[in-house]
């Protein structure tokens, strides 16, 4: 793990939380009117990769190291993957800033079968996503899926090496490394809702640095800055962790100016899955919170107790 030294008086210094945020950092260095210092930081997230991350802490290991170095002022700017980042942010924590949203959808990857539907009986799918896990398993019990941890190419290598016979990876993350000729299908939503904030870049700063604020408000994209705090309301509410299927993607069409949002959660053996979709005529900070809010109550009164006690 690499730490900042002290940056001269008067410059950012910022970290990206995952390797694919790097690509950003162009924007921050424009939008910037003093000099910037990139810290890298590996977190425990990265490093630890043969135990699933449920079994470890959860995605809170990708960003508690880089939130450690905010809070306690050895970078400015934290950029963050937000489907990593937990419901609840450090005391002194703001997350002013999204980017705009890349693609939220998942890919299809295997050098034998052009879909998940064409696998046989039995066939391996290596996926570190319970969320994943779930939905493959509701539609297609017949197969089998294992652990599958790693970054891009480790596991793009693992699959050419025959540890599994397809696995799924976010495009979105295909596309920040210019991987993404490497999916042998792109899968639609109605068939694999994504993790709530995939696909979404979020940059956290302190809460009384007037200076960051600053620079952020010029990075912000709000639309995509809504949908993530709905698909996050919508988390909290269910009060969910890494052992808990759970997907939530909330659209927000600025033409008409509503929201509308999709959720589910499942067992991890895809055998109970619970869905929703509502939608908002508004498309501000309250009523994303409300609508996501609601959402995971109404699928928490459906699911009943004892649902996520596995």
């Amino acid at each position: 793990m690499s730490v900042a030294a002290r940056a001269p008086v008067g410059s950012h210094r910022w970290s990206p939380s995952r390797p694919q945020t790097a690509a950003r950092r162009s924007a921050i260095v424009a939008a910037a009117t003093r000099p910037v210092e990139l810290t890298v930081i590996k977190t425990t997230g990265d490093k630890v990769l043969n135990r699933p991350l449920a079994d470890i802490g959860g995605k809170g290991l990708f960003t508690k190291e880089i939130d450690d170095a905010l809070m306690d002022g050895r970078v400015d700017i934290a950029v963050h993957s937000m489907k990593d980042v937990p419901t609840y942010l450090p005391d002194g924590m703001a997350l002013p800033c999204t980017l705009e949203r890349e693609d939220t959808r998942d890919v299809f990857l295997s050098a034998r079968y052009d879909s998940l539907a064409a696998l046989p009986a039995g066939a391996v799918v290596g996926s570190a996503s319970l969320r994943r896990q779930a939905q493959i398993l509701s539609r297609f019990p017949h197969l089998r899926v294992i652990n599958f941890r790693g970054n891009v190419q480790t596991r793009l290598r693992k699959l050419e090496e025959g540890e599994c016979d397809a696995t799924l990876l976010a495009l979105a993350g295909l596309k920040r490394l210019s991987l993404e000729d490497r999916a042998t299908a792109v899968l639609d939503t109605e068939d694999m809702l994504p993790a709530v904030a995939q696909g979404a870049i979020g940059i956290a700063c302190r809460e009384a640095d007037e200076d960051a604020h600053g620079l952020l408000a010029a990075l912000n994209h709000e639309p995509t800055r809504l949908a993530v705090i709905c698909e996050r309301a919508f988390l909290a509410a269910l009060d969910g962790s890494c052992r808990t299927p759970i997907a939530g993607l909330a659209q927000v069409d600025t033409t008409s100016s509503s929201i509308h949002f999709r959720g589910l959660i499942a067992t991890p053996d895809g055998k109970r899955v619970h869905r929703l979709e509502r939608s908002v005529d508004a498309s501000d900070e309250a009523e994303a919170i409300r609508l996501g809010a609601e959402a995971g109550e109404q699928l928490k009164q459906e699911a009943g107790p004892g649902f996520f006690l596995w």
